[in-house]
């Protein structure tokens, strides 16, 4: 028996009808899709909310955006020129069933919004309308599912004030998925089984009931029950691995649904949940320790301390044959300069942390008046080096008598310059100690030993000397080459000024008439000296101190913002790093290469001349199209610190490359070299 053809004809016939675009609600079998706006108007140039309103007959309902079964809804955009449209904001899903009781996937029943950013250009005149037109595409089920297709539309005026705004969506957009500084997730993972752990963090009263987690990448099996147990005031969810889960996939990220919200008083029912991972392994305290005083040890030969402790070794030379006890006495007050001043660094970074502040080693880099006062004080520094002046008390510990009579103040005064400059070096085995001494794991007490430990490091060569005269006499003996290595250790001292006028040009941004007068004030101060040295008289020293004053004023910064994004060589472009930059390139499936960097870091200008000069390197990512990303924390940027803390990171440099086909990225050491770089970059595929 053949089947009527008369429906199958109708339908043919009517193919345009069902396609044609439609202002205001349109029904499609057993949903009924609009576009609505949340305010009532457009501004020229200002972002604004719209959202795929879908209204499901009784039992039927369409898909999230990790449907389970079926296809999630999308939304295809034809804007009037200039426009542009972000994503999908999903509202927090549920579980959606068959007739008969059987889980089908994750979605939405009944009535639900879609919500899209839009911006519009500048270039709008109040008093014009704007018609916005999009194909809406879903799979509506009940027991049985068909698509669904929608040509929709909505015109809006553009206005000049403010808006009125829709009361439903304000509230439908207020109800979406947050983050919340009230609650820390971790995952784990066996063979079969993810494991969610959901902590509440200090302060939080709030107890979520009903917990089910919607994961975006298909990770958990959609149709398995979760398993929801209390221990020791956290929630633990237990849920089966999908059968298509790769199996190197240790991470979490999605949306933590609870029955009665997160925060009392907030209707949001959603908890994004990004990048949940295993939490880190506990260090062992003595391992750490280990680590700081190792590190503490290598930043004597980085280029931004060398220059200072290289003076502290001129004392040395100059105090060999004298009396032992006096020779101790210095190198144990040049190791409590160094001592005390970390201890007061590290309280004061420990005091802000726990005021909410995101901060981490060299923070104090990112301020432009200290990182200028900083360079103004080296810079007299390396002219008195230079002999430009002499003051009568040394602050360099160098001076026969006065180093031996008076020269303690010295040796804490080289000390605490020695901390002081150090700071913007991340030297290796340092990092990991200091992201552990950052972390809330650790009582400040712990946090304090293990700065201690970096500062011993720092000073224990120079104590040993002290203790161990048999080691000074192994140095050259006193001389008129001293004069030539102090005057010589002038020039490294001018290399970080210049080097300090780097970092300082990256936080004034492009405010070039700003540097102009950072160099005049330094011009200034220089002179300063010059007058201080060369007159005597009281109107002499006058005039120095005016001089100092004013090219201080001169030079002040009058701005700390960030640093612009600028482009490397070679044609090969370097963009803004951003959590949704990494977001979207992973959806299209690309390499993306992430540098976290700053001007003030030494290390990580070493790997820029060592590796993304390299032509080889630069090569293999035009070949791989690999997307570069640039994380700048030259200036203070929370982003970035919290993503540094993701990783149990407190300092830069950080390399990341994410690769198509595998969930987690791979994290590359501190010091680059371009095989390293190359090596990591094989296990991506060619795009």
């Amino acid at each position: 028996m053949k089947l009527p053809r008369l429906p199958l004809f109708v339908g043919l016939l009517l193919l345009p009808l069902w396609l044609a675009a439609a202002p205001g609600a349109v029904r499609k079998g057993a949903v009924t899709a609009e576009l609505v706006a949340a305010q009532s108007s457009i501004q020229p140039g200002k972002s604004f909310l719209v959202a795929l309103k879908l209204t499901h007959d009784t039992h039927w309902h369409s898909y999230w955006i990790n449907p389970g079964t079926g296809y999630p809804t999308s939304l295809k955009w034809k804007l009037p020129a200039g426009f542009t449209a972000g994503p999908i904001l999903w509202p927090t899903p549920h579980v959606v069933q068959d007739k008969r009781g059987r889980i089908t996937g994750h979605g939405y029943e009944g009535e639900v919004f879609l919500f899209v950013e839009l911006t519009a250009p500048a270039s709008l005149k109040p008093g014009e309308d704007v018609t916005l037109r999009a194909t809406a595409d879903w799979l509506m089920c009940e027991d049985v599912c068909m698509p669904g297709r929608a040509e929709l539309e909505l015109t809006l005026p553009v206005g000049a004030g403010s808006a009125a705004t829709n009361p439903a969506l304000v509230q439908a957009y207020a109800n979406l998925p947050l983050r919340s500084k009230g609650w820390t997730a971790t995952a784990s993972r066996t063979d079969k089984i993810f494991t969610l752990r959901l902590t509440p963090v200090s302060g939080t009263t709030h107890r979520p009931q009903a917990l089910h987690f919607f994961d975006t990448a298909g990770l958990i099996d959609y149709a398995a029950a979760q398993t929801v147990t209390e221990e020791n005031g956290s929630s633990v969810l237990t849920m089966a691995v999908s059968k298509e889960a790769p199996a190197d996939a240790t991470s979490l990220t999605g949306v933590l649904a609870s029955t009665n919200g997160w925060a009392a008083g907030h209707g949001y029912r959603g908890l994004i949940i990004d990048g949940a991972r295993p939490a880190p392994a506990a260090t062992p305290l003595l391992g750490t320790l280990l680590l700081a005083l190792v590190g503490g040890l290598i930043l004597n030969l980085m280029p931004c301390v060398f220059p200072v402790l290289g003076i502290k070794v001129l004392g040395f030379v100059n105090q060999s044959g004298s009396d032992r006890r006096k020779v101790i006495t210095h190198g144990l007050t040049f190791t409590f300069g160094v001592l005390l001043s970390f201890w007061v660094l590290a309280a004061v970074l420990l005091l802000l942390r726990a005021g909410g502040e995101k901060l981490g080693w060299g923070a104090q880099l990112q301020y432009a008046g200290f990182d200028f006062g900083l360079a103004a004080f080296l810079l007299i520094f390396a002219l008195n080096l230079s002999g430009l002046f002499e003051v009568g008390l040394s602050a360099t510990g160098v001076g026969g008598k006065l180093q031996m009579r008076q020269g303690y103040a010295g040796s804490f005064f080289t000390g605490a310059l020695a901390v002081l400059v150090a700071t913007p070096c991340s030297a290796p085995f340092l990092a990991p100690a200091l992201g552990v001494a950052f972390s809330s794991s650790l009582s400040p007490l712990e946090s304090m030993l293990i700065f201690t430990c970096i500062g011993a490091g720092l000073s224990a060569p120079y104590l040993l000397l002290s203790i161990f005269p048999g080691a000074v006499k192994m140095l050259p003996r006193p001389g008129a080459w001293m004069e030539t290595f102090k005057q010589f250790m002038a020039f490294l001292l001018y290399a970080t000024v210049g080097w300090l006028l780097w970092v300082l040009a990256g936080l004034l941004k492009a405010n070039y008439y700003g540097l102009l007068f950072v160099l005049f004030g330094l011009t200034l101060i220089a002179m300063a000296t010059w007058v201080y040295g060369r007159f005597h008289q009281a109107l002499g020293r006058i005039t120095a101190v005016l001089l100092l004053v004013g090219g201080l004023a001169l030079g002040w910064p009058k701005t700390e913002e960030k640093a612009p994004v600028t482009a490397s060589g070679y044609a090969v472009k370097w963009e803004e790093w951003s959590p949704s930059a990494v977001e979207a390139a992973r959806a299209a499936g690309r390499t993306i290469y992430v540098d976290f960097t700053a001007r003030w870091c030494f290390t990580c200008q070493t790997n820029k001349v060592a590796v993304f000069s390299s032509d080889a390197v630069l090569a293999e990512f035009g070949r791989r199209n690999v997307l570069l990303l640039r994380g700048d924390w030259t200036g203070r940027d929370p982003r970035i610190t919290e993503e540094l803390e993701k990783w149990q990171r407190s300092a830069v440099p950080f390399n990341l490359i994410y690769a198509p086909g595998r969930t987690e990225p791979v994290v590359l050491p501190e010091l680059l070299t371009p095989g390293r770089v190359l090596e990591a970059l094989a296990t991506a595929p060619a795009k």
